[in-house]
């Protein structure tokens, strides 16, 4: 009786990963969004491991955000500096610092309660889909805005969240800027920042 049990747990958890693994995303921002709630909040909710779970959530990430276009606006001018083969590291190193950024805030959620309200569209590359994180009793209310990138309108990619009007990409950005300014323009020093925080245990 135990082992069918097992069996069927373990049946039970693979089709909950390849539901994970393939979802088609719509191409209309609202729902590309709800959709990407939907599917975190199956990962936050499973009894899978952190760990699993973290790697569940990068795999959502690199379906959804536009890591590399983050990773270029966060650069700012500096990115025309840079050789062929420092910004190709320099994407490498942005793409797991954004994925262990990404994945550490959120594993420690359980059951998170985000409504999606609205959408509103800038111009013919930019919709900003407007999003309600619930209250409960340890955390307020809290706006959430994602900054919509529909240059490709049959693939939509995340480019920022705007979190009570502060915007995550801008704050990174100013954060990058200082590292540089701090280390003489330095590409190397922001290299050494980014790996510290990506092999921090």
């Amino acid at each position: 009786m135990k082992s069918r049990f097992l069996i069927l747990s373990g049946s039970i958890l693979t089709w909950f990963l390849m539901q994970v693994n393939c979802v088609a995303y719509s191409s209309d921002p609202q729902k590309f969004i709800a959709e990407i709630v939907d599917e975190a909040k199956l990962v936050l909710n499973s009894s899978i491991s952190k760990e699993e779970k973290a790697e569940k959530l990068s795999e959502i990430a690199l379906k959804t955000v536009d890591i590399k276009g983050i990773g270029y606006y966060t650069l700012g001018s500096k990115r025309k500096e840079l050789t062929k083969d420092e910004l190709i590291k320099y994407e490498k190193i942005f793409q797991k610092y954004f994925l262990k950024s990404f994945t550490s805030r959120l594993t420690d959620y359980s059951d998170p309660k985000i409504t999606v309200l609205s959408a509103e569209v800038l111009n013919e590359r930019y919709t900003i889909v407007k999003s309600l994180l619930l209250a409960n009793d340890k955390k307020p209310e809290v706006k959430i805005d994602w900054r919509i990138y529909t240059k490709d309108p049959e693939k939509p990619l995340i480019r920022d969240l705007i979190i009570e009007g502060l915007k995550l990409a801008r704050t990174q950005k100013e954060e990058f800027s200082s590292i540089l300014s701090s280390n003489n323009g330095d590409i190397n020093a922001l290299f050494i920042k980014l790996e510290e925080f990506i092999n921090k245990e």
